[in-house]
């Protein structure tokens, strides 16, 4: 007797069909086949065979919703669509790590925001030197334009008054907003800042040490009251799942409950908390 492929035999344990070629699968086709398998993926446990596969599976038949999104930025070259694709990808893995049949959407309508916001964000960090929030990304074109206009109407250099003005918005804000337009462009650490007696100095003569562990504290900080406000419970799960590294299935068996109502309530605390972090920021 022939062996079985370990995807057959990891399809078969888990009641699932077996997929030969799941990013050839018909889009029409993938979104039937992707209840049956995000049903199942609900009940298994993670870091299981069964579960790898459901999930491998999934990732490898929504593919084409990369591509469709992927499609609305084909202006940017052939070059940077491989980089695109490849960020698309990690919305979409995201997406179906988050989704929920309950939720009573299409896994199609609930991933290429996942996908699409995954993307622009790659741009927003890759375009500008130094990252700042989106408001104020925003803010500088606006004040680009403002500027030019006023510059062209006036003959000078337009004030923060009138710049204000002219955007409606208050002048601490168009203040700001030209601060995070610095931030837009960078200057070699190289660059030469002076020069002393001992010789030219250069801006990287004046940086401290980098502290890695520096964004961690920032986002320990959010996250702390965010967990207070959580229920006894879901902070109990908190901490079982990600200090003392618990599966589902023992979270389960620890508070009497099953392995999928544990997932369901984590994902619910998750995505709360996920939100939370995102107002903060």
């Amino acid at each position: 007797m022939a062996l079985m492929s370990a995807a057959a035999t990891d399809a078969q344990a888990c009641e699932l069909p077996e997929v030969a070629a799941p990013s050839r699968v018909a889009p029409k086709d993938a979104r039937e086949l992707s209840r049956m398998f995000f049903d199942q993926l609900a009940v298994l446990e993670e870091g299981t065979r069964e579960y790898s596969y459901a999930r491998n599976t999934l990732i490898e038949m929504n593919m084409s919703l990369v591509r469709f999104a992927a499609g609305r930025f084909r202006s940017r070259g052939p070059e940077e669509m491989e980089d695109i694709v490849q960020v698309g990808m990690i919305g979409l893995i995201k997406a179906i790590d988050r989704f929920e049949l309950t939720r009573e959407v299409e896994f199609t309508s609930f991933a290429i925001p996942y996908i699409v916001g995954e993307i622009k964000r790659f741009f927003r960090d890759t375009t500008w030197a130094v990252h700042v929030p989106r408001r104020l990304q925003e803010a500088r074109v606006q004040l680009a334009q403002a500027t030019e206009e006023l510059r062209s109407r006036l003959g000078r250099t337009p004030t923060v008054k009138e710049l204000s003005e002219l955007m409606s918005l208050p002048e601490d804000e168009v203040i700001e907003a030209r601060l995070a337009a610095n931030g837009y462009n960078s200057s070699s650490l190289d660059a030469a800042v002076g020069s002393s007696d001992d010789g030219e100095s250069v801006l990287q003569d004046f940086i401290g040490t980098e502290d890695q562990a520096l964004e961690l504290v920032e986002d320990f900080h959010a996250l702390a009251p965010l967990i207070a406000e959580l229920e006894e419970r879901d902070r109990q799960i908190i901490h079982l799942r990600f200090v003392e590294e618990l599966t589902q299935a023992q979270i389960g068996e620890r508070l009497g409950v099953s392995q999928m109502h544990v997932s369901r309530l984590l994902s619910r605390t998750l995505a709360r908390l996920r939100e939370g972090m995102l107002v903060n920021n």
